[in-house]
């Protein structure tokens, strides 16, 4: 239990580390193939490298997934890759097929190699024998309650882990193998490609009267038939810790800057609590407060303490829920003058109140009274997308601190 890893989703160099600075153990990343994000911006090989050091000096890790479920073409390429990528020094690679796990154990043979949740792990012979093929650790299937969870836990060996994520985007289909999207846009889910055509609006149509769409609920917008609730697990953190699982994971690879460091904050402050003295722990309202402020559906524990039904579901809409506007990022700070040079992420006027953000579940809240653009202007707000300012601070902040604001009709 003391030894429970926080792990992160890093779509990109930026977002590796935000997540590693606002308290992720380690961070899940994806190159620009083989991954099950193609959508995300994803690593090259440069920032790769600069990822690994980055995360490796502050003693954190990176997993590289190469967890797509691959075609022949796809194997093909698979070799050049490993070579790209085996000196990088990666922690361990992500994969779900078989094949794939061959050509690791072939031509990366000295890289550790954990099951992706693609591969439906739900028992514990299974992951006894993805033990037995070399796989350090079994990324359970999103499936799984906690009793069965623990029970696969206390059945396998001591050298073989177990990782349930525990936040995030929820799939329709089992352990994400879904159809669907290739079905209707000829994108496949299973390479990396997912539309999310499991989020769409639907009416039903009846065969001889085409063209005439009916509701499958009673709502004139039609229904979401597929459409998962999130799931957030942090009202539950001392089961998830007693549970056996070695990792804690957080789905997002395509999440902002603002919603990695946000969750992963929450998600450290509430483990830590707990681990300092589990006797005295006592859950947190405002952790879910906090959760809430970064964009999100509604949220539903998933499989955790029940199957789900229809109240873990979002029939009226796929749309996420949005109360703050990431505002900026810390650059850089200057002690003497007391301004902060700030990267702009939504506009920011004067009078406005502002909220900074920090690692450690820190923070306070200021109003602006002072912008100075790159040319040393005063000014009144810095409407630009990404423009360099400078902000006068009421307390001192540092690089990478977030600056965020409730929303109002001004900011939507």
């Amino acid at each position: 239990m003391h030894n429970i890893e926080l792990l992160a989703p890093a779509g990109d160099l930026q977002k590796l580390k935000f997540a590693i600075h606002y308290g992720a153990d380690a961070v899940y990343i994806g190159g620009q193939i083989f991954g099950m994000r193609e959508k995300a911006k994803n690593f090259s090989l440069e920032d790769m490298k600069e990822g690994v050091d980055f995360a490796h000096a502050r003693g954190k890790k990176v997993y590289i997934t190469l967890n797509i479920i691959p075609h022949n073409e796809d194997i093909k390429k698979l070799k050049g890759y490993l070579d790209d990528i085996r000196d990088i020094g990666f922690d361990a690679i992500i994969l779900s097929d078989p094949g794939t796990l061959m050509y690791v154990k072939e031509y990366a043979p000295e890289m550790e190699v954990h099951l992706s949740t693609q591969a439906n792990n739900t028992n514990a012979m299974s992951a006894k024998f993805w033990h037995q093929q070399g796989i350090s650790r079994v990324i359970l299937a999103r499936e799984l309650n906690l009793e069965e969870i623990k029970d696969i836990s206390q059945e396998i060996p001591e050298t073989l882990e177990v990782e349930a994520f525990m936040h995030g985007a929820m799939c329709i289909s089992y352990s994400g193998r879904c159809l669907l999207s290739n079905y209707m846009t000829n994108r496949d889910a299973n390479r990396g490609a997912c539309a999310h055509s499991c989020r769409w609006q639907y009416h039903l149509m009846e065969e001889k009267r085409p063209g005439e769409y009916y509701p499958v609920v009673e709502t004139e917008d039609g229904t979401f038939f597929f459409n998962s609730k999130d799931l957030c697990m942090i009202g539950h953190i001392p089961e998830l810790l007693n549970s056996g699982l070695a990792s804690l994971k957080i789905e997002g690879r395509m999440k902002s800057v603002y919603y990695v460091a946000n969750i992963v904050r929450v998600y450290r402050e509430a483990i830590d609590s707990y681990l300092k003295d589990p006797a005295a722990y006592v859950y947190k309202p405002e952790w879910l407060e906090e959760i809430q402020k970064a964009s999100h559906r509604k949220f539903t524990t998933g499989f955790y303490f029940k199957k789900p039904d229809e109240a873990d579901q979002l029939y009226s809409s796929s749309s996420y829920e949005r109360y703050y506007n990431f505002v900026g990022i810390v650059l850089d700070y200057d002690e003497e003058s007391g301004y902060a040079t700030i990267e702009q992420r939504n506009k920011l006027t004067l009078g406005e109140e502002v909220e900074i953000m920090q690692p450690g579940y820190k923070g306070f809240i200021q109003t602006v009274t002072d912008l100075i653009d790159h040319n040393d202007q005063r000014v009144e707000s810095v409407p630009h997308a990404q423009q360099i300012y400078k902000m006068k601070m009421e307390q001192p902040v540092a690089k990478y601190d977030i600056l965020r604001m409730r929303k109002d009709e001004d900011h939507v």
